[in-house]
């Protein structure tokens, strides 16, 4: 037998215990799962070592986690081929007449790229090589440049296809093809709300991202022509969302006709070698085992948690703040926004959603302000879209969003690491915006699901 410890001081060891790990500079993964290792020790019994295979052996095995380094390779062939260059480029002569042409042609290139790769850090590193400087160069405001980068290059978490989308349906043993339809709306919306509000800043002050001189610009027909060059990355996008949305494959399936596509794509622009094929397989390696290892660590540490008596704990701890159950989600969403300044989001998603989820599965939310609410069944799928808009916060959030660090890695510099921090407020504040209007018109996540699968 181990050692017996009330629940409160094991919480108080448990996370305290991490957070000094992290502090200290060491990966999320070797944390969690040393740390579960530790107090399995300590404080655990045989009985719960069966813990260890019982926890770590279905992710192993489950089908639906080999889409994570399908599309993530997928992600990595494109960015070879040139991809990202060539549809900003497009966007940007047919947007560059426009006050904040560049900044809103950024954003949705970004979006069109969601579209295709569902990974944050090639969008945002590759289109920080060749947007920031084309806006610096028009003499745009090097806050509102570096926003809209940082903005535009987190939607890859949530447009699908998304790797995220694929490890929260995973754990919440929620339907992906339904968490991949829902979260289409709110990542539109997000976009149109980023472009909404460089156009709007820009044409009330338009020194912040000035139009293109008229000896720069293209004439429309020379446009249409450009759009001859975006036919092939939007025939892919069309083909890996559409075979999801109508049913005839299933993501994962999705995910290696979209890989097949990558390689033909690549091969069009004349840039598939085995050099390019080996970088990306060594990048998607890399990133993969980094997400499976924190899956392995994270999944033992919230296991034995739970084991200890920890869900309840929490589920006590919040419900007895006497909070309505908009008031419990609230919390949660100012939880996981903490959270987000610190850790990666697998990390986030590992912890809380294991001991998140069923307290609001327990909850009745039938409307906020007086308008619709959401049906019980239709909570996990829900909140799954609502945490991934809360983790792009996570992403731009000082002081260890990624998304920063990101940016600043292939930033000229000039750009400041202050100026990054000071860019990213007003989007936190979109993005905020956006997770507000999810939680209060849940149709805005729910109706296409519902459309798509022949739902009431």
């Amino acid at each position: 037998m181990g050692l017996e410890l009330p629940i409160l001081w094991l919480s108080i060891l448990m996370f305290g215990g991490l957070g000094v790990l992290l502090l200290l500079g060491l990966p999320m993964a070797f944390c969690t799962g040393s740390l579960a290792v530790l107090f399995l020790f300590l404080f655990g019994n045989s009985a719960m070592l069966n813990m260890l295979p019982s926890r770590v052996f279905p992710f192993m095995t489950d089908y639906q986690l080999s889409a994570v380094p399908l599309f993530i390779f997928m992600a990595a062939i494109l960015e070879k081929a040139g991809i990202i260059e060539e549809l900003f480029d497009v966007v940007y002569k047919w947007l560059g007449g426009l006050k904040g042409g560049l900044a809103s042609a950024t954003v949705i290139s970004c979006t069109l790229l969601a579209a295709m790769v569902g990974v944050v850090g090639a969008t945002e590193v590759t289109m920080g090589m060749i947007a920031l400087p084309a806006m610096l160069r028009r003499n745009y405001d090097a806050k509102l440049a570096c926003g809209s980068l940082l903005a535009g290059g987190t939607l890859g978490i949530l447009i699908p296809p998304s790797v995220m989308a694929i490890v929260y349906a995973v754990v919440a043993q929620q339907s992906l093809g339904e968490l991949l339809i829902g979260s289409v709306f709110p990542g539109l919306l997000l976009s149109g709300m980023y472009v909404a509000y460089v156009t709007a800043r820009c044409y009330i002050n338009p020194k912040l991202g000035p139009a293109l001189p008229p000896n720069e610009r293209i004439a429309f027909a020379q446009k249409i022509r450009l759009l001859r060059r975006t036919f092939m990355p939007i025939l892919l996008i069309l083909l890996v969302l559409g075979v999801i949305f109508m049913g005839i494959a299933t993501p994962v399936e999705a995910a290696g006709i979209g890989t097949f596509g990558a390689f033909i794509v690549c091969a069009a622009h004349r840039r598939l070698t085995w050099g390019t094929i080996r970088e990306a397989s060594g990048s998607t390696l890399k990133a993969t085992a980094m997400v499976m290892w924190i899956f392995f660590g994270a999944t033992m540490f919230v296991g034995f948690f739970i084991l200890k008596g920890g869900q309840n704990f929490v589920a006590e701890s919040i419900l007895g703040t006497g909070l309505a159950p908009y008031g419990v989600l609230v919390l949660m969403m100012v939880i996981l926004f903490v959270l987000g300044m610190f850790l990666d989001w697998v990390g986030i998603l590992l912890l809380t959603v294991p001991i998140f989820l069923p307290i609001l599965k327990s909850l009745q939310f039938g409307g906020a302000f007086g308008f619709a609410g959401v049906a019980p069944e239709d909570v996990p799928l829900w909140y799954g879209v609502i945490f991934m808009v809360n983790m792009q916060m996570a992403f731009l959030s000082p002081p260890f969003g990624y998304s920063l660090f990101y940016l600043k890695s292939v930033a000229p510099p000039e750009i400041s690491m202050a100026t990054i921090f000071r860019s990213a407020v007003p989007f936190l504040c979109l993005q905020a915006i956006g997770v507000s209007l999810c939680i209060v018109f849940p149709s805005i996540v729910v109706w296409l699901p519902k459309v798509m699968y022949g739902g009431n």
